[in-house]
């Protein structure tokens, strides 16, 4: 994650808001779904409590856009092996979705991996294979845009994308720079709103006080050209909030904001 916390914080410290339920989640983990020369790389399955036996669920895939070499360098943890996510991914399986968090080398090549092998083997996994979400936070927002503005992104019914780097235009460089100095991927270069498929259901929450350089610059660029586009698109302004107010900054209005943004991800299709 694009942040200045100490990098002990994303390992050891989980969200500040909890629902009934999240230590009662089944985990079933490293679930293996590709091998090569280098090894498996694996996924983790939160299993939603409120799962009827046989039908399948909406999943939630909680993507990164650091390898998990460099996660390891910064945090001592591989991205699905945070606290940060394993307490995301026990809110939303104990709100009633399915959630994946995944092992990495390559991030943008293995997400693709990642969704292909849970279209495919979705049946077998229990999950509504046109129900599912992407959720990206801070500097793991730019692959999520990668994978939603590829060809095959009308696949992925909606995408929460959190106090998060969005993508360049119009002369505008602060996503290429930050992809620079913070090293995450950024596979959107070149594309626009436009490129986002118009079926595909957009949160954008905005932290009003964030300070990472040029982010909600991104952030209110993309929301605007996504109102041109006429987007499916929700968007929340945290007021006076910090990068990462939902690990750091424990009060009620940032208990609503992860309340509103657990809504989107369990809600109908509008």
């Amino acid at each position: 994650m694009a942040d200045d916390r100490p990098r002990a914080d994303m390992a050891t410290q989980g969200v500040v808001y909890r629902v009934p339920g999240m230590d009662r989640v089944a985990v079933e983990r490293d679930i293996e779904f590709r091998r090569d020369d280098d090894g498996a790389l694996t996924f983790d399955r939160y299993q939603p409590l409120a799962r009827t036996r046989d039908q399948p669920s909406p999943a939630v895939v909680f993507v990164s856009g650091y390898s998990d070499p460099g996660m390891e360098r910064m945090t001592g943890r591989k991205f699905k092996d945070l606290e940060y996510y394993i307490s995301w991914a026990r809110l939303v399986a104990a709100s009633g979705l399915l959630a994946i968090t995944y092992t990495n080398r390559e991030p943008v090549a293995d997400l693709e991996r990642l969704l292909e092998f849970l279209g495919s083997e979705a049946l077998v996994l229990g999950i509504d294979a046109a129900r599912i979400a992407l959720w990206a936070c801070s500097g793991n927002v730019p692959n999520a845009l990668g994978a939603l503005t590829k060809p095959n992104g009308a696949a992925i019914d909606r995408a929460l994308l959190a106090y998060g780097y969005m993508l360049d235009g119009d002369g505008a460089n602060e996503v290429t720079a930050a992809a620079g100095q913070f090293r995450f991927a950024n596979p959107s270069g070149g594309r626009s709103v436009a490129d986002v498929p118009a079926a595909t259901e957009l949160m954008i929450v905005r932290a009003g006080a964030d300070a990472m350089p040029g982010l909600n610059g991104s952030i209110d660029r993309f929301v605007a050209d996504a109102i041109a586009f006429d987007r499916r698109i929700t968007l929340i302004n945290h007021a006076g909030a910090p990068h990462a107010f939902d690990l750091v900054d424990d009060r009620p209005a940032t208990h609503r904001v992860i309340g509103a943004m657990l809504e989107f991800l369990t809600s109908p299709r509008r």
